[in-house]
């Protein structure tokens, strides 16, 4: 099989050493030429029509969140009608409408991991997503990819994995964006500061882009406003200086945890 990786990014990257290392005819495009210097073991491209010749049979796109769509929509003149088209991305918006009206077959799926935080030697105790919509060659094709990497595998549909994403990404995002605006600088931080501190530093080494599509997903003001109640609780149970309410607090808080 031939596959085509779009972007010469940290994720981009990743798919090509791990694909290249399997029996897979691995090409991987990007218009910045400088970004190509740092892959090893596949063809690489800056230009659209090497890619018509090397006419891939799967397509997958790990550009910048920003564009896409616009990189799909680049390279559509000169891929065979047979090229399956697939996305990591993590935010899923316009993608459904896109795949309804490209005439090519398609899969998405989303690692729940980026080079910033993860082990990328050690994925045991990571997640992916495939969605359940689209082409079942491509969903195999992730699903085999995943289980090699010892990924959790959860099937969500496009509306599912939205849901999903408000949860579990809008939190820790909008978390730790509150955490880091009011920090001060402290000469004798402690482990759980430090601990937050590197956490901060990891979310603002991500895209601008990124973190904004992430928390404008339509589903994370419900999130947010869950944040915004229980702040609200806590900072009645310190005001007062409430001993039983804190206790009670803090024991709904393990019980969630467990």
């Amino acid at each position: 099989m031939k596959i085509l990786i779009l972007g010469a990014g940290k994720m981009g990257t990743f798919f090509a050493d791990i694909l290249s290392a399997s029996d897979y005819d691995v090409a991987i495009y990007d218009t910045n030429p400088d970004r190509l210097r740092f892959t090893y073991g596949v063809e690489r491209f800056d230009r659209i029509d090497r890619i018509e010749r090397f006419a891939p049979d799967l397509v997958i796109n790990a550009v910048t969140i920003r564009y896409t769509i616009d990189a799909f929509r680049s390279i559509l003149p000169v891929i065979p009608a047979h090229t399956i088209l697939t996305d990591i991305a993590s935010v899923k918006t316009g993608l459904p409408e896109f795949y309804a009206e490209c005439n090519h077959p398609y899969a998405s799926s989303h690692p729940m991991f980026g080079p910033t935080f993860a082990n990328l030697s050690n994925l045991s105790s990571e997640n992916a997503i495939i969605i359940s919509e689209g082409d079942q060659r491509g969903r195999d094709f992730f699903r085999d990819l995943y289980s090699k990497l010892h990924l959790n595998i959860v099937d969500y549909t496009f509306v599912e994995h939205d849901l999903t994403i408000a949860y579990s990404l809008s939190i820790p995002f909008a978390s730790t964006l509150v955490f880091a605006s009011v920090m001060q600088p402290q000469e004798a931080p402690g482990t759980t500061f430090k601990r937050h501190l590197d956490i901060a530093r990891g979310l603002m080494s991500e895209d601008d882009y990124l973190l904004q599509e992430i928390l404008f997903n339509p589903n994370t003001p419900l999130q947010l406003q869950r944040i915004r109640t229980q702040l609200a609780t806590l900072q009645e149970i310190i005001e007062r200086r409430d001993p039983a309410a804190m206790k009670s607090f803090i024991h709904s808080i393990r019980r969630n945890l467990a």
